[in-house]
């Protein structure tokens, strides 16, 4: 049987859950998703957990915040007045937008509270903090693919 090794290109369809069985993707009804192993393009817990399976096969996956988006940091979260953003813009829960640093790099950040002139940012990822639970199926690798 062939199993997935590093430098292969594989495709594959999954649904990623937390812990508490939220769904927060699946490519499930969709297209699979297809990256080369070793190439980064996936969190590396995902691409450890993909290494070894065979084509066809189903697996779970439970990845640690330090093998997926890392761990929640309280200081990436700050309050800053309403005045901070353009008159025009009306901030909003869950609104996520580009804050360009004094360095003149991007950080991206979302609301997640607002209370009187104040709003709260957060630079965390959405996924920080989370174990992430995958049940993944090898579709193909390289060429190879399962017959329809």
């Amino acid at each position: 049987m062939i199993k997935v090794k590093e430098g292969d290109n594989v495709s594959l369809h999954y649904t990623g859950t937390l812990d508490d069985g939220t769904v927060f993707d699946s490519s499930e009804g969709g297209e699979p998703l297809s990256f080369t192993i070793g190439s980064g393009q996936v969190i590396p817990g995902f691409e450890y957990g993909v290494v070894g399976m065979d084509l066809g096969e189903t697996k779970e996956i439970s990845i640690a915040p330090d093998q997926a988006y890392g761990d929640y940091h309280e200081e990436l979260v700050k309050v800053v007045p309403r005045e901070a953003f353009p008159p025009d813009l009306m901030p909003a829960i869950g609104m996520a937008f580009e804050l360009e640093l004094p360095s003149r790099q991007s950080m991206p950040v979302r609301i997640i509270d607002i209370e009187g002139d104040e709003v709260t940012l957060d630079a965390n990822h959405l996924l920080a903090g989370e174990t992430l639970n995958f049940k993944v199926r090898v579709i193909s690798i390289n060429d190879d693919k399962l017959p329809n």
